[in-house]
């Protein structure tokens, strides 16, 4: 007979811009984690209700509206704190109503977060421990939660099957994101993903097959691996 997983996740695409809001849970305890909150919070938390589950955090893993934009009524509806991002990104939580009416969603707001996150910094859930990596390029306080017992991250903007986060908005950073994903996360090992929008995969995947950062795409590209910015 199998033994339970320490957590177990379901994913939600929310706003229009299907960005892939994750449940994940501590099976011992059936406390859970909402992670990057964009919007569309009834049918996730009718989920939670009928799963048995107890809102017990909210994890931001970087302040774009997509991901964060819905923080503030779900602490407000939960009484959950929330937890992230680093605080390099109150610039782009500042943002939060703007670019929600930019893009169409109403009701976004942005929010105060309980507890700024930094590298090598741990966070709980229940009985679980995860670790925050501090992977900055798209947005500059962008973080990773990493549960090291299940080989599982929920990795934000950072990395995408198939692709990486852009570094074209403000603040935005090509080579540090090139550096976050081959010095931090790769060392990791064949850890699996859900990204913040799309299908997941895994760290070996991608480095087999990301056009961006495989490597031997980082390995040829020489001294000019990080491009100019």
């Amino acid at each position: 007979m199998s033994e339970t997983p320490p957590i177990r996740l379901f994913v939600a695409p929310v706003t229009p811009l299907q960005q892939n809001c994750t449940v994940v849970w501590c099976t011992k305890t059936n406390k859970a984690a909402i992670i990057d909150p964009g919007g569309d919070l009834d049918p996730i938390l009718e989920e939670i209700q009928r799963r048995g589950l107890t809102v017990e955090k909210i994890w931001i893993t970087h302040g774009h509206a997509d991901h964060a934009g819905g923080a503030a009524e779900l602490k407000e509806r939960t009484g959950a704190p929330i937890e992230g991002p680093h605080e390099d990104d109150q610039f782009w939580i500042d943002t939060i109503p703007s670019m929600g009416q930019r893009y169409g969603i109403a009701d976004m707001r942005s929010f105060t977060t309980d507890r700024w996150l930094t590298d090598g910094d741990t966070v709980t859930l229940g009985e679980t421990t995860w670790d925050v990596i501090h992977c900055p390029g798209h947005t500059p306080g962008h973080v990773v939660f990493y549960h090291a017992p299940s080989q599982f991250a929920q990795v934000g903007d950072v990395l995408f099957k198939g692709s990486i986060g852009r570094t074209d908005f403000p603040l935005g950073n090509h080579a540090d994101l090139i550096n976050a994903i081959t010095k931090k996360l790769w060392p990791l090992g064949d850890v699996r993903f859900v990204p913040g929008h799309g299908p997941m995969s895994s760290f070996n995947v991608e480095r087999q097959t990301n056009p961006f950062v495989a490597d031997s795409v980082v390995s040829n590209a020489g001294p000019n691996t990080h491009g100019p910015g």
